[in-house]
């Protein structure tokens, strides 16, 4: 398997208390792998409200003498995490699998997808419908995202399969100390402070899930954009660069006890289950089994089993390949 390199994306702030990758497993029986009111059938071909799914493994090597197959995940530690749990699952069946790790953000790895320089790739339902398909507003629950997202997907001859009950949603978070100084609980308050700088990956600039949204759906004149290389946003709020931050919800640093999160009160982030994008004609020519195995990897990643094993990544540094192999040995998946 392919390794990645870590160099340089590791983030430094000081945490009391160090995470290990036993707190990770220690929720890995807790994941329930059976109400997601947004799952596919089992060959990764339904809308999402298809037929159920077991979210068991099939037996055997399925995999052997199957093509290979070549999975990208885009630039930040959750994702290192989501390539090697699919890999090493996918590996564990017999399937000869190349991963891409770090290919970049979402606009640059669907290029890689729509190119065949990849064969599928971990996203977010509400990125795909905004930043991939261009919509410019948010449906109202995760259901209509994933459909949605599904049928543009379909139409370009690729697919979602099943998404994770977790989600990890943008959002704007600040140090505990500047929300109380300044009265802060949801992110309207912020319209109220004054000049404040607002840090995330240079990207953020011109998402509706950024400062675009930030500026038009609440009114944010008062925000100035300060762009900083994906995985550096905490170290530069720490150390006083900038006020507010971009961050996902389920990032290992907000374990800390350090950061308040401020509420979007007007929704802009939308809805963000993560599902493998996959190449329609790779489930055919892969067979049943393939889509079987990454449904149920994905049904076991609850929000609290994913944000521990990213504050294993991030805050003790274990390596990502590491804490995937023993989620997936704990869950009877590896």
């Amino acid at each position: 398997m392919k390794m990645l390199s870590r160099t340089g994306r590791a983030w430094r702030g000081t945490i009391g208390a160090c995470v290990t990758v036993a707190m990770a497993l220690t929720l890995a029986a807790c994941g329930s792998s059976g109400s997601n009111s947004a799952s596919s059938n089992s060959s990764g071909s339904g809308s999402g409200t298809g037929n159920k799914t077991t979210n068991s493994l099939p037996s055997g090597q399925p995999g052997k003498g199957k093509p290979p197959i070549t999975i990208g995940d885009k630039n930040f530690e959750e994702e290192y995490l989501l390539g090697f749990l699919y890999t090493d699952a996918l590996q564990s069946k017999g399937y000869t699998v190349n991963l891409k790790p770090n290919i970049s953000s979402s606009e640059i790895i669907d290029k890689s997808l729509t190119s065949g320089q990849i064969d599928m790739y971990p996203e977010y339902t509400g990125v795909i419908y905004q930043v991939i398909a261009g919509h410019t507003d948010n449906p109202i629950t995760k259901q209509q995202t994933y459909d949605t997202s599904q049928k543009f997907e379909q139409a370009r001859g690729f697919t979602l399969l099943q998404p994770t009950p977790f989600q990890d949603a943008d959002g704007v978070a600040t140090t505990k100390l500047y929300a109380a100084q300044h009265h802060l609980k949801t992110i309207a308050d912020l319209k109220n402070v004054g000049p404040f700088t607002y840090g995330g990956p240079p990207e953020n600039a011109t998402r509706l899930q950024g400062v675009l949204g930030l500026q038009q759906d609440y009114g944010l004149s008062n925000l100035k954009f300060v762009p900083l290389t994906a995985g550096s946003q905490y170290q530069a709020l720490d150390a006083g660069q900038v006020n507010t931050i971009a961050i996902f919800t389920t990032e290992g640093q907000l374990l800390s006890g350090k950061y308040a999160v401020l509420t979007d009160t007007k929704r802009i982030f939308g809805f963000q289950q993560e599902a493998p994008v996959v190449k329609a004609s790779l489930l055919q020519s892969e067979g049943p089994a393939f889509s079987q195995i990454l449904n149920a990897v994905s049904a076991k990643l609850t929000f609290e089993a994913i944000q521990q094993m990213n504050s294993a990544v991030v805050i003790a540094h274990q390596d990502p390949a590491t804490v995937a192999k023993q989620f997936l040995d704990a869950n009877g998946l590896g």
